[in-house]
Formats: C-alpha cells, sequence, structure tokens
C-alpha cells in the first residue's frame, strides 16, 4: 500500500488533504456528507479575538469560472470555538488547524495565548491579508516587515506548529515568504483569495457590498501554481497549496509543483464530498504511476 502520510510543518497528517479555511465552518457543516476522519486535517473559518459579524450583504458573486467573496471574518470569536466547536472536533481522528486573523498584533498574540492554552489545536494558520489597523489599514501580508512582526509575534506565543498564510496581492511572493520563514513559521499556505470587483451594469453599482471580494476558484489556480512552484524553490518550509482546486489532477499539480499538503476550498460548495474525491483520485494516480510515496511527488515537476 503506498503511502499518504505527509509532515507539515510538525503537524502529521495521514494524507495530504485538507479543507481552506471559510469553505468548510467547523466541521459539522460538512459531517453529513463526509467522514471527517478520513481527512489529513481540517482547517476551521476564520477565528478572531472578538466575535465579528461581518461585511454588509451581498457578499458572494459569481463569477466566470469562480466567486468572489467579501464575508469579512464572520466568526463566534475565539472563547466561543474554544468552548463550542473544538470539543465537537476533538472527536475525531483529525488534526485540527485553526485559521486566525486580526487587526493589530496585539490581537494575534492574545488569540494565539488563548488557543495555545487550549486542547485539541493541532496548528495555527495566520491569515495575514488582514488590515493593519494601526498603519492606515495596509494589509500585513503586503509589506515584509509586517508580515514578519506578525509571524513574529505568534512565535513567541505558541510552539504548535505556524502555518503562515500569504497573500497573492503582492509583486513578490517569494520575499513575503522568506520573510515570514525567517520570523520563526513552520509552513506556508498559499495562496489566498485574489483581490477583485464586480458591477451590475443594468444598477450601475459594484454587486458587493464591500464593493470589492476576494477572488477564488478554477479561475485563479494558474497564478496559485506559479507561486506555489516559486516559493518552494526559494525556501525550504512545506507549502498547503491552495487556490482552485476542484478535483484531484488539480491537486496533484500543486503537489508537483512542491505543495507538500493541498486545500480544497471552493469546490466545497459545489460538491460537498470533494475533499473525498480529491483524496481517492490521488490513491489512483499513485497506483497508475507506481507512486509508493506521496512525498515522491512533492515538487517532482522541477526537481
Amino acid at each position: 500500500m503506498s503511502n499518504l502520510e505527509i509532515n507539515l510543518g510538525g503537524l502529521k497528517m495521514k494524507n495530504p488533504v485538507t479543507t481552506a479555511s471559510g469553505t468548510f465552518g467547523f466541521g459539522p457543516e460538512y459531517a453529513p456528507y463526509i467522514d471527517l476522519n478520513q481527512l489529513g486535517a481540517i482547517v476551521v473559518k476564520g477565528t478572531t479575538l472578538e466575535p465579528r459579524k461581518g461585511n454588509a450583504t451581498p457578499r458572494i458573486a459569481e463569477t466566470p469560472s469562480g466567486i468572489l467573496n467579501c464575508i469579512g471574518l464572520q466568526n463566534p470569536g475565539v472563547d466561543y470555538f474554544i468552548e463550542k466547536s473544538l470539543p465537537y472536533l476533538k472527536e475525531y481522528d483529525t488534526p485540527v488547524i485553526v485559521n486566525i486573523s486580526g487587526n493589530s498584533v496585539e490581537d494575534y498574540a492574545e488569540i494565539t495565548r488563548r488557543l495555545s492554552q487550549a486542547d485539541g489545536v493541532g496548528a495555527l494558520e495566520v491569515n495575514i491579508s488582514c488590515p493593519n489597523v494601526k498603519q492606515g489599514g495596509m494589509v500585513f501580508g503586503t509589506s515584509c516587515t509586517a508580515a514578519a512582526d506578525v509571524i513574529r509575534v505568534v512565535r513567541e506565543y505558541t510552539t504548535l506548529p505556524l502555518i503562515a498564510k500569504l497573500s497573492p496581492n503582492v509583486t513578490n511572493i517569494v520575499e513575503i515568504a522568506q520573510a515570514v520563514v525567517e520570523a520563526g513559521a513552520d509552513a506556508l499556505a498559499l495562496i489566498n483569495t485574489l483581490l477583485g470587483m464586480t458591477i451590475d451594469i443594468h444598477k450601475r453599482k459594484p454587486v458587493l457590498g464591500n464593493i470589492m471580494g476576494g477572488l477564488s476558484g478554477p479561475a485563479i489556480r494558474p497564478v496559485a501554481v506559479r507561486m506555489v512552484w516559486q516559493v518552494a524553490q526559494a525556501v525550504d518550509k512545506p507549502i498547503l497549496g491552495m487556490g482552485g482546486i476542484m478535483n484531484a489532477d488539480d491537486a496533484i499539480e500543486f503537489i508537483l509543483a512542491g505543495a507538500t499538503a493541498v486545500a480544497v476550498g471552493t469546490a466545497n460548495f459545489v460538491n460537498p464530498r470533494a475533499t473525498m474525491d480529491v483524496l481517492e483520485g490521488i490513491k489512483q494516480y499513485m497506483e497508475k504511476y507506481g507512486v509508493n510515496d506521496i512525498n515522491d511527488l512533492v515538487g517532482a515537476a522541477w526537481k
């Protein structure tokens, strides 16, 4: 039997397939459709220090080969997650990766402190695609210095595996990746959504309540694969690849580009069993080509 086990920056996973934050809720939402025990890990919905109501509606707009969203990190807050969601997730034999966000370095420090004291958290995925309210709304992830500042403070407050989720809305993704690795990241997740917008030509107004939103889905996959390819050759850390993965072929493309694991996101909205289909397809691919260890495929397109 082929080996599917991988190590994502210290987080051991039974297979490389996980979920993209914001597309899988906190787990129970998809439990009627798949066995959560079969996932390599569960990445839960973005969590903040305080509860958030999110942005004004409409929050979702379909686009050719993708969707735009401006949810605005609606979530019940870290304390609710620890008290209500984590006990449910602990019933499964699947590590939990908590995606965290904040508007200041202090926010990241406090949410990290609380989650590090909670039983059942396997790793932290640090979303640095957030506006720094103390710096005029500049997004943390678009500056090497600001991105490193966040990762450095999270590193100080936790011994959990630390995954830095990078924004693609930058000129040089490699520079950002190198900065967060130097600051203490154990692994990298890329890519987050691309900034976009759409306009209703009949109303002559932006469709989204927040005007702009994050573009996800198959439309962004070539950009994501390119960034994984570039970063994988520049930094010696495992990568969680994502961005438009709809099937096993897409996932394998990311792995060949240099991703150790993959996250299925928008596909979950189209097919609740997408993660299981991707996993099964990876197994079939390995059998077809006589691959005994999934790790042998990581970066095979350039090694």
